[in-house]
């Protein structure tokens, strides 16, 4: 195996790892006002970039793994690191219905899974 080829591995494992929604369960979620209330927009609004992302990762998540391509294995990437680093500003309290948990879901992961 090649060390492209592993890479491309260890990223579709991190993004599993991270992704802990169904491309359908995403895409309900992202039709929600919750979902386009949160996260950063561009200057004037707009959609968020974690509704953008999340668009992104239903498209990934149909896909078959042979047709990713290097766009989708970078936004893999960037999928991981941002659960990675916003998971663990978890607010105190109940975080069902937070900001912090619907951004998550934004990215296609949610906590209480």
């Amino acid at each position: 195996m090649s060390d492209d080829q592993h890479d491309e591995e260890q990223t579709r494992d991190d993004f599993a790892d991270a992704v802990n929604m169904t491309a359908s369960q995403l895409k309900e979620w992202l039709d929600t006002d919750g979902s386009k209330e949160v996260g950063q927009k561009p200057d004037g609004g707009g959609e968020s970039t974690g509704h953008e992302s999340g668009r992104h990762i239903v498209a990934i998540l149909e896909k078959k793994q042979g047709d990713y391509t290097d766009d989708d294995y970078a936004h893999m990437r960037k999928v991981v690191g941002y659960v990675a680093r916003h998971a663990k500003q978890e607010p105190k309290g109940d975080s069902h219905d937070s900001k912090w948990r619907w951004s998550l879901m934004n990215w296609g992961h949610d906590p209480e899974k």
